[in-house]
């Protein structure tokens, strides 16, 4: 039987009744004037006080799709400021025809700061692994492409063996102290019939029976658009405060960060070859990447680039790849509920863990594209938590669990279900830290591409419903469709924002 995987909490709560500092600090500012009143029997402004007092309570705490009315008037004023200034829309410098270096990367929103270095010869075949630096956030990533057999057909004991892979992976992330961020992406499209096409041109007879052609063809028509090609990406994400100091003491500059970023794509890549049964795993240099993030926001662009490296084989001045200042999309329009690039559409959802846990392999339906030129991106985000906040997060959980606990059992209240199904969840988080187990804080966030003459609502609608159909919540990422587009469809280490608003 497969192993279900339920083990987390919520990753923070408030300090008083689920509100944060400003939420709480803003509810007791606006209780003073009518606690004036009632100090001073002034009954009547205090009868009108309450009810504003109890609005103003409910727009600051009370969530809705994710935020509280604070958090949505805030969010729609930056938009419509955004809209004013021209933020929300973006020009390619390529497309303005005032492109520079070619070899610079030129992407829209928060992949603004971007910078792609190649790095030292590495290995026996003297590789260049591309070095991928946000200025923005100031971290390094490195990228690999992977292939994987899947776990469809797999037994649930090889199943359960690649959970504890894929945990072990987590453990190494946390207890090496550098690495900050892994990020597993997985894109699914209709097949483009690209590969198929140029095998069937280099191998086929001119002297070939005509009705074997025939029926090859006719093949080829009717079995390619039911076909789903997958790719999948794995980044490793470092920060610059974590390996400063390292690479200084490997050398200092681009290479000594190249060597320290070196031993960890050893370790993760050891996990990846073992227990979790990858066959492939490729670092992927400048012009890969260049292709990698040209396909993640053109997906009809890969056909194109497979017959230009098939004909590139036969004759060597045919262009191959795409420069980096043309990887990103030419131009880009942010609109509320979705995201326009180029000639495509995209819509993002985060996904909301389920209380009562999942399978390995439960979001298999968020990546099955539902008619052909649909695209579906899945990413999970693991980042890693040192030992000593781990141990923190610990403690302090487990004496909430403990207060709650006793505080009810002082009132004579009964502890409902919930309450010590996370009793125990946190009882047991000290018990697992203290047998070496690391703490992370998953996220994942899915998009559909569609062709923007397609109406994108409709298939941000049928994603909600692929979510939902695999026993998560989907949140959809209003106002911030560009930036969830860049965490879930581009493998450059840019993930979901970490800070807090009014929630």
């Amino acid at each position: 039987m497969a192993m279900q995987y339920g083990d987390y909490a919520r990753d923070r709560t408030g300090w008083f009744f689920g509100m944060s500092g400003p939420a709480l600090a803003l509810v007791l500012v606006a209780a003073l004037p009518g606690l004036a009143a009632m100090n001073g029997a002034r009954w009547l402004v205090f009868a009108v006080w309450l009810p504003a007092w109890a609005l103003l309570v409910a727009m600051a705490t009370v969530p809705v799709r994710g935020r509280s009315a604070t958090g949505w008037v805030i969010a729609l004023v930056l938009h419509w400021l955004g809209g004013v200034m021209g933020w929300t829309r973006w020009q390619s410098r390529a497309a303005a025809g005032i492109a520079g270096d070619l070899g610079e990367a030129d992407l829209p929103g928060v992949l603004a700061g971007i910078q792609i270095h190649d790095g030292p010869p590495t290995g026996v075949a003297m590789t260049r692994v591309g070095l991928v630096q946000n200025h923005s956030a100031r971290t390094w990533a490195v990228v690999a492409q992977i292939v994987h057999p899947g776990i469809g057909l797999a037994e649930p004991a090889d199943r359960n063996r690649m959970g504890a892979g894929l945990a072990e992976l987590q453990e190494i992330a946390s207890r090496t102290e550098l690495i900050d961020l892994l990020a597993i992406q997985v894109r699914t499209a209709g097949d483009d019939g690209a590969e198929r096409a140029a095998w069937a041109d280099t191998h086929r007879r001119a002297g070939g029976p005509a009705l074997a052609r025939q029926v090859n063809d006719l093949l080829g028509q009717m079995l390619t658009p039911a076909s789903v090609r997958t790719e999948a990406f794995v980044t490793i994400v470092v920060g610059e405060d974590r390996i400063a100091r390292a690479a200084r003491a490997a050398g200092g500059g681009l290479d000594g960060r190249a060597r320290v970023l070196g031993g960890a794509m050893a370790e993760v890549e050891s996990r990846l070859r073992a227990a979790m049964g990858c066959t492939e795993v490729t670092w992927l240099d400048s012009p890969a990447l260049a292709v990698a993030i040209r396909t993640g926001f053109a997906p009809g662009e890969r056909a194109a680039l497979i017959a230009a490296r098939v004909g590139a084989a036969a004759n060597p001045g045919v262009a191959t790849g795409v420069p980096l200042a043309a990887a990103g999309p030419t131009r880009a329009t942010c609109e509320m509920r979705h995201y326009n690039h180029d000639g495509w559409s995209s819509v993002t959802d985060t996904i909301l863990l389920p209380q009562r846990g999942a399978v390995l392999g439960a979001l298999a339906p968020v990546l099955a594209p539902t008619t052909p030129g649909e695209r579906r991106c899945l990413t999970v985000f693991f980042p890693a938590l040192g030992a000593d906040r781990a141990d923190r997060l610990s403690q302090r959980a487990e004496m909430s669990a403990i207060t709650g606990s006793e505080l009810r059992r002082a009132t004579g209240r009964l502890a409902r279900a919930k309450a010590r199904r996370a009793q125990a969840r946190a009882l047991g988080l000290d018990e697992k830290l203290a047998k070496g187990r690391a703490l992370v804080r998953p996220c994942a966030a899915a998009t559909v591409t569609v062709p923007n003459t397609w109406a994108a609502g409709e298939f941000g609608r049928r994603l909600d419903a692929s979510i939902r159909m695999s026993g998560f919540t989907p949140l959809r990422l209003d106002l911030a469709q560009d930036s969830g587009f860049a965490a879930a469809a581009i493998p450059l280490g840019v993930g979901l924002p970490r800070s807090r608003g009014w929630r």
